[in-house]
């Protein structure tokens, strides 16, 4: 009987996998439905303890949120980035948030290698051009940029970081890296300072998370000091770019182009980058497979199942620890 199972809030709809497994183990409740959200906080505020959160910013899991919930004791975040959820707060309240690492790293560093390339040798806008029955009177211009003569500094090379790293070693580009602090066991160049790392490069390719620390971090001296041949990477978050330095440097040839898989204000790209034709744009797609976002969809239920069994969640993010908890 749903009386008999332990309550979850789920805040926005997820995939089919995840909302029939969570409401085949748990009392489920919609919270995007409720016609009166307040009324159903209140409502489950002295029995929930259990939320599940998309992998977006659209609905964010703030410290009110959590404050009305007083025994709210998991947090089962689906995506690996968790900049949606106020960590800082959950950890100082004994509030375990999980997310859904590794299942999704080869499948976003396969992505980020499909970006940079058509970046790089102009694919998207060659298709465009076939496409457009231009190739009956003419050749598709010779593209500016190549992966042969370029340096690719990473921006966070955690475990994405290091898989896309490996996938350039095997195209034998040579790779650098920036970050909080240098990583153990890699052969890469550490670049302590990204403004440094961005003058000795030609191509960024940004995979740090998101979040207050690194909100504009690609800011206009960033793009300068990256120079005419410059091409930027994201498939992070699109805070991490300040989009009107990006707009000015794309417009002005600061830099030589970009190409993107997310934005600030999703699924809202400014007007200015659609109408550019020598940047690649893609609809937030990097884990975006039935295999991979299957995977990761069981992984929040397993959290769940896990927590509700009294045993550790598998996947605790690192701001909120569980001793026992699988290693990561």
């Amino acid at each position: 009987m749903a009386g008999d199972k332990a309550d979850v809030l789920m805040i926005e709809p997820l995939m089919a996998l995840v909302v029939d497994g969570v409401d085949r183990n748990f009392a489920l409740h919609r919270y995007w439905e409720a016609p009166d959200r307040d009324a159903l906080i209140a409502r489950l505020a002295p029995r929930l303890r259990a939320i599940v959160a998309g992998g977006t910013t659209h609905q964010k899991v703030s410290a009110d949120l959590m404050r009305s919930l007083p025994h709210l004791e998991l947090i089962s975040s689906f995506g690996v980035g968790y900049d949606h959820v106020d960590v800082k707060w959950a950890a100082q309240h004994g509030i375990v948030v999980t997310n859904t690492p590794d299942v999704l790293t080869e499948e976003v560093a396969d992505t980020a290698l499909g970006l940079l390339l058509c970046t790089v040798r102009q694919l998207s806008q060659a298709e465009r051009y076939l496409r457009a029955g231009k190739w009956r009177d003419g050749d598709f211009p010779l593209s500016k940029a190549t992966l042969r003569d370029r340096t690719v500094g990473i921006i966070g090379l955690g475990r994405i970081g290091r898989a896309i790293a490996r996938r350039l070693d095997g195209f034998g580009v040579p790779v650098v890296y920036h970050g909080r602090n240098p990583q153990a066991g890699v052969a890469y160049r550490y670049y302590p300072s990204l403004l440094d790392m961005a003058h000795d490069v030609d191509t960024l390719l940004v995979v740090t998370p998101g979040g207050a620390g690194t909100r504009a971090m690609i800011n206009a001296a960033v793009l300068t000091a990256l120079g005419p041949r410059g091409i930027l990477i994201n498939m992070s978050r699109g805070s991490t770019v300040d989009d009107a330095a990006l707009i000015d440097a794309l417009r002005t040839g600061q830099i030589l182009s970009a190409g993107l898989d997310v934005y600030a204000h999703e699924p809202n790209v400014p007007a200015e980058l659609l109408a550019m034709d020598h940047v690649t744009l893609l609809p937030h797609v990097g884990s975006a497979s039935v295999h991979t976002r299957s995977a990761m969809g069981q992984l929040v239920i397993d959290n769940l199942v896990a927590w509700a069994a009294g045993r550790p969640p598998l996947t605790p993010v690192p701001e909120t620890p569980v001793p026992g908890a699988r290693g990561r």
